[in-house]
């Protein structure tokens, strides 16, 4: 029991496992728990070195200060609308070229292969001056065209792994199936509208759901892009302190409700990642299966 035998695990073996799982476990969940915990303290507890981990109070005055500083409902919507339209453009345009590379023979085709794969190769930063001026020059800066026409082409943020997933997936895919449906007459779009995309629903959902965290959390090339025009919860949280500076003047450096403390900027954190949690703990049975099925490691 202690050591196991015969192909069973003993108990010192299942307390090293767990013990790992449990350890690696809070050193993810902690900030979490931090963020919530600190977010629901006043003032008073704050100030007091008693309370640590549980506030003396249910507060929930961090969150209402937090929640005009980010205007948090309109933000949301714009956030959604910058990064949802590009995830869906990002997934469909990989889907396409990803069995196109897997199915199809041409000149020229291991070339491009090399070229997409050099996209995700090359930083950004090599290339973002280049982009800039040509997006000047068409005009699209300052709209949502700057995140939407680069995922329209191939070219969003990562396109090339979520390309290089569809490829890996529709080789899989036994050409047998394909055949058959051409013997009953089905043409190559209809094929992969039938055939081929059911089947790589897995590869689908990682890809938006990838695609959707990282155009959320992109906020570099947001700024540049966008400026004013739009912005989304993690600019405006990166702008956290200088608004609510400019919201709140008066109670700035004096003792009271309305003073920046680290409670009000901690329920400002969690609100710009709860729409991401409640996303993730939606969609994990999917994801997990997505993650399983499309072989994805380290991502």
């Amino acid at each position: 029991m202690f050591l196991g035998m015969q192909g069973t695990d003993g108990l010192l073996y299942k307390l090293l496992i767990y013990g790992l799982l449990v350890g690696i476990g809070f050193v993810y969940l902690y900030p979490l728990l931090y963020m919530g915990v600190y977010s629901f303290k006043s003032l008073d507890d704050l100030l007091n070195p008693l309370v640590n981990w549980i506030p003396t109070q249910f507060y929930t005055g961090n969150y209402e200060q937090a929640n005009k500083v980010l205007n948090f409902f309109s933000t949301l919507m714009e956030t959604l609308y910058v990064t949802v339209l590009p995830a869906l453009a990002q997934t469909a345009v990989a889907a396409v070229v990803g069995y196109g590379l897997a199915r199809f023979e041409f000149r020229g085709k291991k070339i491009m292969f090399v070229l997409v794969l050099a996209t995700f190769i090359i930083p950004p930063q090599v290339t973002l001056i280049p982009r800039y001026i040509f997006f000047n020059e068409l005009n699209i800066l300052g709209s949502l065209s700057a995140f939407l026409l680069p995922a329209t082409f191939g070219q969003g943020l990562n396109s090339a792994i979520f390309i290089l997933i569809f490829y890996q997936f529709f080789r899989a895919v036994p050409k047998a199936l394909e055949e058959a449906a051409q013997l009953d007459g089905a043409g190559h779009f209809r094929i992969f509208f039938t055939i081929a995309l059911p089947m790589a629903l897995p590869a689908i959902i990682i890809s938006f759901l990838f695609s959707f965290v990282w155009y959320w959390n992109e906020t570099y090339l947001a700024a540049i892009y966008f400026g004013d025009a739009l912005t989304t919860l993690p600019l405006q949280l990166q702008k956290f302190v200088a608004t609510y500076q400019q919201m709140f003047p008066a109670e700035m450096g004096v003792s009271g409700g309305n003073q920046l403390n680290e409670g009000i900027k901690m329920a400002g954190t969690v609100l710009s990642i709860l729409p991401l949690l409640i996303v993730y703990f939606i969609t994990q049975r999917w994801f997990v299966e997505g993650v399983d099925r499309s072989g994805i490691t380290g991502e």
